[in-house]
């Protein structure tokens, strides 16, 4: 007979290790949303250390760890269904963005868990956790912490605090965590566990999550319940907006002559992309959309009037500034998407926002109108069916003829004219525009990529446009695709063959964080890597000049006489690079030549990495500039020219800016 649970007279109990308990448990959580269930911790990334080798490691053996594990040794009671595959990472923070990759591509409703050692290797989790919560996007995280017992102190990496003896380098995670607790007993784990999950699968509270584990808990045996390893499923909520609120948003949409929508995120992370089609399919009302929210609509539906703000299409923004009625939906309304405060210029412009959360749903002093996004637009559009509201024929003939012309600049940004130079920027991403098809996936993250794939991209499907612009993070895009590529491929099979993933990146993104390459060639994952050599920090570079700081520390350049950064550039060879971590590499110097590459690498079954030099563009081969101003404060008094003329320009945009209230 099985020993029964102290603390659950009657119930039958399992000794286990607390890790052992905890990938147990973990293995058997499952999210469900409108009829589909799936695995909410699909796998667990790790790189072991003192920390957590003997605890978590020594756990997922037990679980059938391996990818191609039975599962036999399976002290924790694991069958095939609930083994916990391991996936082996090369970097901290980049192990978090393959996480967060294969979040986001799973709708949010699948995650993975990533588990480091105590030190460095938690510290390094920071910056991919702020990444999540920032992005509102699940993962858990397992890092390693020192002794509960404190049978020596200080131990190997720990950090010594005179006035607190409780804490540790794990506490750097507190504040870019969602949830986060100290596991000091073995215990402690049941509650801790079931908060985890309930915040990992809360579409309106998701993020980051961690489980900070001292090394010794890890590893301490107890008789655990056996209903908590029972299966259980977290409804992920579609809460529909109240009644109240609903009638205010009909009012104002009623009431407005200019409206216009800007998509954000929560659009996608809720599959409401065929209800936004249907609502503007009724109201005719434009969709302009955020970096998270683009794909919202399809480029050629006739109401997407492209990206938003800064790095917006002078169409959208246009829009923006005569708008007397902004509709947010799933968006959290950033400095780039209004311009810093100066986008929406009309008097009388008032705003409507339907957010899952009240958090976002009342900024810019808006009507809230708090609701999951399918849930609040399938309602407003039945709200509005009966009243007969459609935008005037005029503003919708203006809004196409603008978009029309637009597509002129964007098809002007992509000709080739020259097919044996070499291309630009812009270029190279229109030979990948002719080339890519509704199954093409795009990532990237940072630098100059960003604004031109905002404005210029042509997105094809609800997914292909993968940029994360919530925190900007350079080194992002090879891990998230490789978190792409697994979500990806576990829907794939002989009828549906994966997808081609691209991440993009410029050198300075490769340098910072080119480690996950191995990870793309030990799973033999068709990687499409696509770096484009500019020598340097052009984004940066650009608004270097624009605000007075003249391009210093930009450019990747020998030192001249004077100690500065103008001398040749740096003979430094990415392509030889990628090809010494595995990757096939295929170098291309002109337009055809790259034409060439990227179809090669379109079709290629292992990972591959296509290189290109860009030329600098001159005013009428490179993209459209800015559309819309950003905030960026220049200093107030210099003696250089070129910053006092940048802050005379600063003076006259921020006059420009105001509160909405």
């Amino acid at each position: 007979m099985s020993p029964t649970s102290p603390a659950n007279p009657g119930c039958p109990t399992r000794r286990l290790t607390t890790a052992q308990a905890l990938v147990a448990f973990l293995a058997r959580q499952y999210t469900e949303r409108d009829g589909r269930r799936q695995r909410l911790i699909s796998a667990t990334w790790g790189i072991f250390g003192h920390g957590n080798v003997a605890g978590i490691g020594q756990a997922l053996v037990e679980a059938g760890g391996g990818r191609s594990g039975d599962g036999r040794n399976g002290g924790a009671g694991n069958g095939a269904a609930h083994r916990m595959p391991y996936l082996q990472g090369r970097n901290e923070q980049a192990m978090v963005h393959a996480a967060v990759g294969y979040a986001r591509q799973s709708g949010r409703l699948s995650a993975h868990a990533v588990t480091t050692s105590i030190g460095p290797g938690a510290t390094n989790l920071v910056t991919g956790a702020a990444l999540a919560t920032i992005n509102r996007l699940p993962v858990l995280l397992l890092p390693g912490d020192t002794f509960a017992t404190r049978p020596a102190d200080p131990v190997l990496q720990q950090l010594e605090v005179e006035y607190a003896g409780d804490v540790s380098v794990n506490d750097c995670l507190r504040p870019v965590s969602r949830y986060f607790d100290r596991i000091t007993r073995p215990e402690a784990l049941i509650p801790a566990a079931l908060q985890a999950m309930r915040v990992l699968a809360d579409p309106a509270g998701t993020g980051a999550v961690t489980l900070a584990l001292p090394q010794d808990v890890q590893a301490e045996a107890y008789d655990w319940p056996e209903e908590f390893f029972a299966e259980r499923d977290w409804h992920v909520r579609r809460p529909a907006p109240d009644t109240h609120e609903l009638e205010a948003a009909v009012r104002a949409v009623r009431s407005a002559r200019r409206p216009l929508i800007v998509a954000g995120g929560g659009i996608r992370h809720s599959a409401a992309e065929e209800t936004l089609a249907a609502f503007t399919a009724a109201t005719r009302i434009p969709v302009a959309s955020t970096q998270a929210g683009k794909g919202a609509l399809r480029h050629d539906h006739p109401a997407d009037v492209g990206g938003i703000g800064h790095t917006g299409t002078a169409t959208a923004d246009e829009l923006a500034r005569t708008a007397d009625l902004v509709i947010g939906i799933g968006t959290r309304f950033s400095d780039f998407t209004t311009a810093s405060g100066t986008l929406f210029a009309n008097p009388a412009v008032r705003f409507l926002h339907l957010n899952i959360t009240g958090f976002d749903a009342h900024k810019l002093a808006a009507l809230p109108l708090v609701a999951d996004a399918r849930a609040g637009l399938e309602a407003l559009t039945a709200a509005l069916a009966g009243r007969g509201y459609r935008v005037d024929p005029a503003y919708e003939t203006e809004y196409t003829g603008a978009k029309e012309a637009w597509e002129e600049r964007v098809e002007a940004s992509f000709a080739t004219p020259d097919p044996t130079a070499r291309p630009t920027q812009t270029q190279v991403l229109g030979l990948l525009d002719a080339l890519a098809t509704e199954d093409d996936i795009l990532i990237n993250a940072a630098g100059s990529l960003p604004g031109d794939l905002h404005k210029l991209w042509r997105t094809r499907s609800r997914d292909q446009y993968h940029v994360e612009y919530g925190y900007s993070c350079m080194g992002y895009e090879i891990p998230a695709a490789i978190g792409v590529l697994l979500a990806d491929g576990a829907r794939t099979g002989p009828d549906r063959p994966r997808r081609p993933v691209w991440a993009l990146v410029g050198d300075g993104t490769y340098l910072m964080n080119p480690t996950e390459i191995v990870t793309a060639v030990q799973e033999n994952l068709p990687l499409k890597l696509l770096i484009l050599q500019n020598h340097g920090y052009a984004s940066i570079g650009g608004l270097s000049e624009s605000v007075g700081a003249e391009g210093f520390g930009t450019a990747y350049r020998h030192r001249d006489a004077d100690g500065g950064f103008t001398g040749p550039p740096l003979p430094v060879d990415l392509a030889a690079n990628a090809a010494s971590l595995g990757l096939r590499v295929l170098r291309a110097t002109t337009v055809d030549d790259l034409r060439t590459a990227l179809a090669e690498a379109r079709d290629a079954s292992g990972p591959t990495c296509v290189y290109v030099e860009t030329e600098t563009p001159d005013t009428v081969s490179g993209p459209p500039p800015a559309q819309a101003w950003w905030d960026v404060p220049v200093a107030e008094t210099a003696s250089r020219p070129a910053a006092v003329k940048a802050r005379e320009e600063y003076d006259r945009q921020v006059a420009a800016r105001r509160r909405h209230l």
